[in-house]
């Protein structure tokens, strides 16, 4: 699996601006032991997306679990998550969505990856919105999907105080709207 400071150097940089050469520089690993795991660099990045992709899931149920029973307080939560991560003094940006502004191509393997993440992102929000018994779990997803790729463009580009500082308070009020009390 790629380590911390392959993470640390796509996370910075950008996957497509970092090379092979850069990766075997800054991390100390070996040319040949780095192609023995990664035959190119796509695989690469694509391991780099799919740990982060396991990292970020992990984290979701955790705090999922603890509003278990409540579909609608668990909707919040990830919209809550996403807030919580902008405020990492290194983040620049989604890793999702940057892999997939990164590599156009739907057959790259990193863009298959993140474009994956955010498609089971978006199915998870359907489902709690259907378990909350939104009038319209759909639309519901969608319009979170669309308050969490704002937070994240905003918090990458403004700061995290700007209008991502309104994320939570945005989804708030969707999921009031579309959730009948009860």
């Amino acid at each position: 699996m790629p380590s911390e400071e392959v993470a640390r150097l796509f996370g910075e940089h950008g996957a497509r601006a970092v090379g092979m050469q850069q990766v075997v520089e800054e991390t100390g690993l070996g040319k040949s032991a780095l192609y023995r795991e990664f035959v190119s660099k796509d695989d690469l990045v694509a391991a780099w997306v799919r740990e982060l992709d396991a990292e970020s899931w992990s984290r979701m149920e955790q705090a999922l679990a603890l509003h278990e029973g409540d579909p609608a307080r668990q909707l919040l939560t990830v919209v809550e998550l996403a807030q919580e991560s902008v405020q990492a003094p290194d983040f620049h940006g989604c890793t999702f969505y940057n892999t997939s502004a990164e590599f156009r191509d739907p057959a790259h393997p990193g863009r298959q990856e993140a474009v994956a993440h955010l498609d089971r992102l978006r199915l998870r929000l359907r489902a709690l919105a259907e378990a909350a018994h939104a009038t319209d779990p759909d639309a519901l997803a969608d319009m979170l999907m669309l308050v969490i790729s704002g937070l994240y463009a905003n918090a990458a580009t403004l700061g995290p105080t700007g209008p991502a500082g309104r994320a939570v308070a945005a989804a708030r009020t969707l999921i009031d709207r579309h959730v009948p009390r009860g």
